[in-house]
């Protein structure tokens, strides 16, 4: 995109676009943050005025996500991926298999599959759902083969990549807790943290900027940590030092604490979830309307609400006019339309910041591409 064609309608995976009303007031409080004479990135984390910063966030958080008093809310580094081994290293010790212990995994999309893999290092990770490559649905709960013996019940509450999202909690046996990846849908729409032992996610797509990990653990859940656990993904020494057992990603809780500000400007997360739904019908309407120009082939009934992928040129798409659509888009000022590496195609990402109008731009894109090229597919 040309730069004298301002800012760019950002549908980005993440990084993500951040609210327009965030950056504004990051910018204005860059170099003087509350008039301390110095900026948040100069800041010891262990200051008075830090100290209100990571504890109006967590507030904030807790309100917004309705968190009950018995979980503590961890900021953390290392990303999502860094969870992937935290999780087993801190919770492998409740599996009641005192042979060898293990976790169940639902893999629905390339994130859960990496986290399930990732935790064969720890214990041994069972997959309850035989999933099957393409990933374009979950099996019926039902068909999973759930341990009683299982340290944690696992699953990604939105596989960014395939656009596949379960928004019903799912049930887990008595006594194994429940742990979800909310990276890509934190806050998108109304969800209960009470079902669950821990939610965690990285704040780049719904709550910031790359480098933070907010993880919510349900307290009789910290402390069983292996011994050989790196003090940083220890959940009951991050709980004790209050976050800053290190310096902790200063900014990006700043950053986030201004999102959720945001958020509760704007109407909170129920009103996030009307203006999502909203928006991601106004794609998938275009796409089931297409008569097969352009198609999304994940099951309805998991099509996520914030990463929609399609094809265009039909199911298996036709690369000449994909690479067409993405050229014409830049055009126009949109960004981020290119689909993952691993599946290819289009995908647009309508996390909380994207707005109606940035989407009803894309919409009208994909109508305007339609019409000019139907007898082309």
């Amino acid at each position: 995109m040309a730069a004298d064609q301002g800012k760019a309608i950002n549908f980005n995976a993440g990084p993500a676009k951040i609210p327009e009303a965030v950056m504004e007031k990051a910018q204005r409080e860059f170099i003087n943050y509350a008039r301390t004479g110095h900026s948040i990135l100069e800041m010891s984390h262990r200051s008075t005025d830090f100290d209100k910063v990571i504890k109006g966030c967590e507030q904030l958080l807790r309100e917004e996500m309705s968190i009950p008093g018995d979980y503590d809310v961890l900021f953390m580094q290392g990303g999502a991926s860094g969870q992937f081994a935290a999780i087993p290293l801190n919770l492998a010790a409740l599996s009641r298999n005192k042979v060898q212990s293990c976790a169940d995994y639902v893999v629905t999309g390339s994130w859960s599959e990496k986290a399930c893999k990732e935790a064969e290092k720890y214990l041994n990770p069972v997959k309850v759902n035989s999933p099957k490559k393409p990933y374009v649905s979950v099996s019926d709960p039902a068909s999973w083969t759930r341990d009683a013996d299982a340290a944690y019940l696992y699953y990604c509450a939105n596989e960014t990549v395939h656009g596949i999202e379960i928004c019903e909690v799912p049930e887990t046996l008595p006594g194994v807790p429940l742990v979800a990846d909310v990276s890509s849908n934190i806050l998108s729409r109304p969800f209960d943290v009470s079902k669950h032992g821990i939610v965690y996610g990285g704040t780049q797509k719904n709550l910031g900027a790359a480098g933070l990990t907010i993880t919510i653990v349900q307290k009789d859940l910290i402390g069983h940590e292996h011994k050989m656990t790196p003090s940083v993904f220890c959940y009951s020494e991050m709980s004790k030092n209050n976050s800053v057992y290190n310096t902790p990603s200063c900014y990006g809780i700043y950053i986030t604490k201004l999102v959720l500000e945001w958020i509760k400007e704007t109407g909170g997360v129920h009103a996030l979830f009307d203006r999502n739904q909203t928006k991601s019908t106004m794609i998938y309407d275009i796409i089931n309307g297409s008569d097969g120009f352009y198609s999304c082939g994940v099951d309805p009934k998991y099509r996520s609400h914030m990463n929609v992928p399609f094809r265009v040129g039909g199911a298996a798409g036709n690369e000449v006019l994909e690479k067409e659509f993405l050229t014409g888009a830049v055009a126009r000022g949109m960004i981020g339309l290119k689909g993952h590496r691993s599946v290819g195609g289009i995908r647009a990402s309508l996390y909380n910041a994207v707005t109606l109008e940035e989407t009803g731009a894309l919409a009208e894109y994909m109508k305007e591409f339609m019409a000019d090229h139907h007898d082309k597919q």
